[in-house]
């Protein structure tokens, strides 16, 4: 075990984080996202809620400042209702490391699958919220 990284971070996991280039994507996703459909980089990070895995992943990384938002969730489609606790719970998560980060951005779930194809890997956790999934796209690591 490696001493200040959390053991939420399977070997797998940080290998990926550790491989992806600035301006490629990552993909958490909720227990049902179908991601093998999607993508052929699947990492499984089961029984682990993504909230958790956003303060694990987080204080590693550095997200695209040059985005519009560098963390983006799956928007419903009409007619479904989300719990709004869910964005509260990530944004809450996400401000541990990156205070100035107010907004998550959201796209409509066709795109959000769309994009998960030209993600770096898909993360399938633990997470049964429906429209749990986020997006996060790494930025420039300072030197």
């Amino acid at each position: 075990m490696l001493k200040g990284i959390s053991p939420l971070l399977n070997p797998e996991l940080l290998s990926t984080l550790y491989r992806m280039e600035q301006g490629d994507e990552i993909v958490l996703a909720n227990a049902t996202f179908p991601g093998e459909s999607f993508n052929k980089n699947v990492i499984r990070a089961d029984g682990v809620e993504i909230h958790h895995l956003l303060e694990a992943i987080l204080p590693l990384i550095e997200l695209d400042q040059y985005t519009g938002s560098p963390l983006i969730m799956m928007d419903t489609n009409t007619g479904d209702k989300i719990d709004p606790n869910i964005e509260l719970r990530y944004r809450r998560s996400i401000q541990i490391t990156n205070p100035d980060i107010k907004e998550i951005g959201k796209i409509e779930r066709f795109s959000f699958f769309e994009r998960t194809t030209k993600a770096y890997a898909v993360v399938i956790t633990g997470e049964t919220e429906k429209y749990g999934n986020i997006i996060i796209k790494k930025g420039m690591t300072p030197i």
